[in-house]
C-alpha cells in the first residue's frame, strides 16, 4: 500500500476508533431514560464540537443514505454516535443498536430556485436509544441568528418564503414535530431505528480525512458489528435504488422508494394495511400489484397499485395529494414530485390495457351567486364523455356530454369517459352550490 494511502486508512481508524470511545452510560449529555431532563439548547447535548458551524464532535460518524426519506425537500445531514457496545447486525432485516446510541440528523431548506446555495437552517433532531430498549426523540430549532438551537416539546409550524425560479415568493408551512410525533414512526414493529440498515447504507462515501470507503465496509473493519460482514456478504446485500441510478430498473427505483418512505408502516404487524413496502420482501409477496385496499377513496375497482393505471393506484393518489388522505401522514406538507414521477413511470411501465384519463370540470365547484355553465373536457383523443347532475354514478348510457351544461340549481356533477378498447375512467365530481 502506498504511504499515503496508508496514512489516510491510519488516520480515519484512529478517528472512528475515537467515534467509539462515549462511555457506555451517556447518551452523549442527553438522559438515558425518555423521562430524563433534556438540555435546553443544542449546544448543550454534546453533538457539536461548534455548533454554529455544525462541526460534529468526535464521537459522531457521519453516514448518508441511498434513498433519503422525503422531507418537503430539505437538505439533510445525519451523524450517530456509537457508545461502548455492538451493533446486532443484519443484511436484511433492522439493526439493534446498543443502550444510549444517539442518532443526529440536520435539516436545512433551500429558499430560493434560483441560488442552489441560498439555505434556512431550521432544525436538528436527535433519537436516542434508551435504557428501556426503546427510542425518544426531540427536536431543537434553530434561532434565526444561527448561533445555537432550542428545544421543542411540543410541535409547531413556521411559514418560510420560497423564491421560484421565474422570482416570485410562496410561502412553504415546515413542521417541526414533538416528542410524541416520533414515537408515531419510530415504532417497535419498525425497529425504532429507520434508514439505518444495511440496504440503505451500502454504499461509498468520503470520510472527514478524504478516504471514501463503503460505509458498511467502513463499520465492519473498526468492529461496530457483533456479526463481522465478509466481503462475499457484502457484495451479496439486497441494495436500494436511487432515483436517478441509470443502471437500476425503474421497478427497482420505484420499489426502493416505498421502502424509504412507507416501510416503517407498511408491513407485517404495522398499519392497517393489506401491503409489505420492504424492498427485501419478493414483489409477489408484498401484495401491491393489484393489492387489495381497505379503504377505496371513491374509486371503482381500486388497488395498492393497478397494473397501467394511476387512477386507480391507491398508494399513486395518497402520495400525489397534499389532503387529509396524504402519505406520510406526519410532517409533510408538500408533494415529491420526483417521487411521484417515478411511481408513475412505474406504474404505467406495467402490463395492462390504456386507461381513459379522468374528464376534466370547469370551473372547479363551489358556491355561485348565480347559474353558470360547467365545461367538461378529456385529454384522450374521442374519448366519449357521460355525466349526471344528481350524484349518481354515470354510464354508458347517461348524458353525452355535447355542450357547456346549465346548472342553476345546487348539484352534483359526476362526470366518466369511455372510449373502445380502452379501460373507461374513474369518475371525477364536483359539487356547485347555486345561491339565488
Amino acid at each position: 500500500m502506498k504511504l499515503k494511502a496508508w496514512l489516510a486508512v491510519a488516520g480515519f481508524a484512529a478517528n472512528l476508533a475515537s467515534m467509539m470511545s462515549c462511555a457506555s452510560d451517556r447518551c452523549l449529555n442527553m438522559p438515558s431514560l425518555a423521562g430524563g431532563a433534556l438540555p435546553r439548547h443544542l449546544s448543550e447535548t454534546g453533538a457539536f464540537a461548534d455548533t454554529p458551524k455544525l462541526t460534529p464532535n468526535s464521537g459522531l460518524i457521519p453516514y448518508v443514505l441511498i434513498v433519503p426519506f422525503w422531507s418537503d425537500g430539505a437538505v439533510k445531514s445525519r451523524w450517530v454516535a456509537i457508545p461502548a457496545g455492538k451493533i446486532d447486525y443484519s443484511p436484511t432485516a433492522e439493526w439493534q443498536f446498543p443502550t444510549c446510541t444517539v442518532f443526529v440528523k440536520n435539516f436545512d431548506l433551500p429558499t430560493d430556485a434560483r441560488n442552489p446555495g441560498a439555505k434556512r437552517r431550521l432544525e436538528t433532531r436527535l433519537l436516542v436509544r434508551d435504557r428501556t430498549g426503546g427510542v425518544y426523540g426531540v427536536s431543537y430549532q434553530w434561532r434565526p441568528d444561527g448561533l445555537d438551537a432550542d428545544l421543542l416539546t411540543e410541535a409547531k409550524t413556521e411559514q418560510i418564503p420560497i423564491t421560484s425560479a421565474d422570482g416570485s415568493v410562496h410561502q412553504q408551512t415546515w413542521y417541526y414535530p414533538s416528542p410524541k410525533d416520533c414515537l408515531t414512526c419510530h415504532t417497535a414493529t419498525a425497529g425504532f431505528v429507520l434508514g439505518v440498515k444495511a440496504r440503505q447504507l451500502n454504499r461509498d462515501i468520503q470520510y472527514a480525512s478524504g478516504m471514501t470507503e463503503n460505509q458498511l465496509r467502513a463499520w465492519n473493519r473498526r468492529g461496530l458489528f457483533k456479526q463481522p460482514l465478509s466481503e462475499q456478504e457484502l457484495a451479496q446485500i439486497p441494495t436500494l435504488a436511487a432515483a436517478d441510478d441509470p443502471s437500476r430498473s425503474v421497478e427497482d427505483r420505484a420499489r426502493s422508494y416505498l421502502d424509504a418512505n412507507c416501510s416503517h408502516c407498511h408491513r407485517p404487524g404495522g398499519n392497517v394495511a393489506s401491503f409489505d413496502a420492504r424492498y427485501e420482501t419478493p414483489l409477489p409477496k408484498q401484495f401491491l400489484i393489484d393489492g387489495p385496499v381497505l379503504i377505496d377513496e371513491g374509486i371503482d375497482k381500486p388497488r395498492v397499485i393497478s397494473p397501467h393505471d394511476v387512477w386507480r393506484s391507491i398508494a399513486y393518489m395518497r402520495v400525489n395529494t397534499n389532503t387529509e388522505i396524504r402519505m406520510p401522514p406526519l410532517a409533510r406538507e408538500t408533494i415529491d414530485a420526483k417521487g411521484v414521477q417515478l411511481l408513475n413511470e412505474w406504474i404505467t411501465s406495467l402490463p395492462g390495457r390504456a386507461v381513459v384519463p379522468p374528464p376534466m370540470i370547469w370551473p372547479q365547484g363551489g358556491a355561485y351567486a348565480g347559474p353558470i355553465e360547467i365545461s367538461l373536457s378529456d385529454s384522450e383523443p374521442g374519448a366519449d364523455i357521460r355525466y349526471t347532475l344528481d350524484g349518481s354514478v354515470p354510464g354508458a348510457s347517461d348524458a353525452r356530454y355535447e355542450k357547456p351544461i346549465k346548472i342553476d340549481a345546487t348539484a352534483v356533477v359526476r362526470t366518466r369517459a369511455y372510449k373502445e378498447g380502452f379501460t373507461r375512467s374513474i369518475t371525477e365530481q364536483q359539487v356547485f352550490t347555486i345561491r339565488q
